[in-house]
């Protein structure tokens, strides 16, 4: 089975547990973070991915992730991006996403794979996913906070999710939902709604039961096209069809 690492958030937890340390500190902790998600996957191989500088889905909407912007980084994020790549290998997308290059790889790859992420959008692909959590602060070595999880996600599943974060928003990424919210938790108001959403088995209705919410197609569709996870070269989101 193949590994597929989610090299953007390996990087920045790892620099970001070292800001204090010397930069050798978090090359060790990324290099280890590496090794025990490889062992607890029971993996053969792997493959990290790092986002690249341009992505296709401000074309939709100029305020993607814009919120981002100003955000301070750790300071030695660009040297462990550096270290995957030159170490580990690790490839940097052109022109969408490590998250949409990881769900190509588990979509297209024509073999077994698992995707190591803490990114639940990477919940709308569907197959094998493992979840990862670290305390991130021994030098000689890392430890679950908790116990890691293992996920199999079927397509209906990942459809749902796909539709549940349009439902809601997405705050980090700075995309507002069917009433002008970004949510993290789901209120108590909507919790009927989502329940509907979860027993739904068609995109055709899925879909149906979202736009009814948004009441603007506009909207909804500028961001479906941001949240949705490519799963095949130049792939886009499309309306389903009847």
């Amino acid at each position: 089975m193949i590994c597929l690492l989610d090299g953007d958030l390996i990087a920045y937890r790892c620099a970001a547990s070292a800001e204090k340390d010397p930069v050798e500190i978090a090359i060790h902790r990324a290099d280890d973070l590496i090794n025990h998600i490889v062992a607890d996957t029971s993996s053969d191989s792997y493959r990290v991915f790092l986002t690249g500088s341009s992505n296709y889905r401000l074309g939709y909407n100029p305020e993607y992730k814009a919120n981002r912007k100003d955000m301070p980084k750790p300071q030695w994020l660009q040297q462990l991006r550096e270290h995957l790549v030159v170490e580990h290998g690790a490839s940097v997308s052109d022109g969408n996403e490590a998250d949409d290059e990881m769900a190509i790889a588990q979509c297209t790859g024509g073999v077994d794979t698992i995707i190591a992420s803490l990114d639940k959008d990477l919940l709308q692909i569907p197959g094998k996913h493992f979840s990862w959590e670290i305390r991130g602060t021994s030098v000689k070595g890392l430890e679950w906070i908790k116990p890691a999880t293992f996920r199999d996600v079927s397509v209906v599943d990942g459809l749902r999710h796909f539709y549940f974060q349009l439902l809601m928003g997405d705050r980090t990424d700075n995309i507002f939902g069917f009433d002008g919210v970004a949510r993290e938790k789901v209120p108590k108001f909507l919790e009927g709604d989502v329940a509907y959403l979860m027993s739904l088995e068609t995109e055709k209705d899925m879909y149906n039961f979202v736009l009814e919410k948004y009441g603007d197609h506009v909207l909804m569709h500028m961001n479906a096209h941001c949240l949705y996870i490519q799963k095949k070269n130049s792939d886009r989101w499309e309306p389903p069809i009847d």
